[in-house]
């Protein structure tokens, strides 16, 4: 960190579902005088955030507008069903979409799931939200596909949730303002990509002070028999003269 960067604060935004402990931890470790915000945020509202300089970073669900961002793809979440406990689901052990074709499937407006064709029926509405929609599951009118973070987030004792087998999946990646490609900015990729804080990739640490080299004792010279030489004072000394 540069002494630019002293009392300067990293704002990390993050969708539902995605949980930016793990990542935050390892920042507090290795940046103990940057703090971090975290900035709640729905899927539909994080681009403009980044764009609004509401955010250096967010965790996001893909796909999103990229023009301006830069987009590093981090992991994919299943996708489950949402049903009533005692529905004929809640049975099983995984879901296949041709299961649900009989069944009306909500379609809430902030989805980020990405369907070339929805299963199941139509519902009778778009509820705004997700949370509203699971509300609406509760009440019987109507089955929930989203990733299971999500499922998770909104958990109530009268639902539960399977996988489905061959439904379109999410996807989580974090983003930022390319233009805003900061060292902080930097610090978290690094973080993120699970890069250790040696690493050349990263930051580049304060080197270690050497430590002075000890002086070393001359070793004797040799001669070309591979013998030690003989000190000069020691040459010729023979018999003495009686």
């Amino acid at each position: 960190m540069t002494d630019g960067e002293t009392g300067r604060v990293f704002r990390l935004a993050y969708v539902p579902g995605v949980t930016p402990a793990k990542w935050v931890n390892v920042w507090t470790e290795r940046m103990p005088d940057v703090p971090v915000t975290l900035v709640a945020v729905s899927a539909a509202e994080v681009v403009k955030l980044l764009r609004d300089g509401g955010a250096d970073a967010a965790f996001v669900r893909l796909p999103v507008d990229r023009d301006g961002l830069s987009v590093i793809p981090l992991y994919v979440e299943t996708t489950v069903v949402v049903v009533p406990k005692d529905h004929a689901v809640a049975a099983v052990d995984e879901v296949a979409i041709a299961d649900l074709s009989d069944d009306e499937v909500l379609h809430p407006l902030d989805d980020t799931i990405e369907w070339t064709v929805r299963p199941g029926l139509p519902a009778f509405t778009r509820p705004a939200t997700t949370a509203g929609a699971v509300e609406l599951v509760a009440a019987g009118t109507g089955l929930l596909l989203v990733p299971q973070s999500l499922a998770r987030l909104h958990h109530r004792k009268d639902l539960t949730y399977r996988p489905m087998l061959d439904a379109p999946q999410s996807q989580v990646a974090l983003a930022w303002p390319t233009d805003a490609t900061t060292d902080l900015v930097e610090d978290f990729i690094g973080i993120v990509r699970g890069r250790t804080v040696n690493s050349s990739r990263g930051r580049t640490p304060a080197s270690p002070a050497k430590k002075p080299a000890q002086r070393q004792a001359p070793k004797p010279a040799q001669n070309g028999s591979g013998r030690r030489a003989v000190p000069a004072r020691r040459k010729g000394r023979g018999h003495r003269p009686r």
